[in-house]
């Protein structure tokens, strides 16, 4: 799913990279190298939503998009309770990621 989503991400123009977790993303990255975060709720390791408070005590004002196939009650709003942009379902819709990518660049 991470080599797709890069794939489709690159395929629009857009840099992108790919890693296998929240904690090698956060062991490699310089966050200022980042304009928008694209994570699954459920990873090895750390969740995306573990990731996502990391990046908040990190005071990061990266944009985070959550993907998930989990159907749990109240899902929804745990995430956008952490502040991330929003919660896509896979199988995702390629529109509707890169749409919330764009306005993710421009807000």
């Amino acid at each position: 799913m991470r080599v797709a989503l890069v794939g489709l991400v690159r395929s629009y123009g857009y840099e992108a990279r790919g890693f296998a977790g929240g904690e090698d993303f956060l062991a490699a990255a310089a966050l200022q190298d980042f304009d928008c975060i694209v994570t699954d709720i459920q990873m090895p390791g750390m969740s995306g939503i573990e990731l996502k408070q990391a990046l908040e005590a990190r005071k990061s004002c990266v944009p985070v998009i959550m993907i998930t196939a989990r159907t749990d009650e109240g899902i929804e709003t745990r995430v956008l309770a952490t502040g991330a942009r929003c919660l896509l379902r896979k199988p995702i819709v390629p529109g509707a990621l890169l749409d919330h990518i764009a306005g993710a660049l421009t807000d």
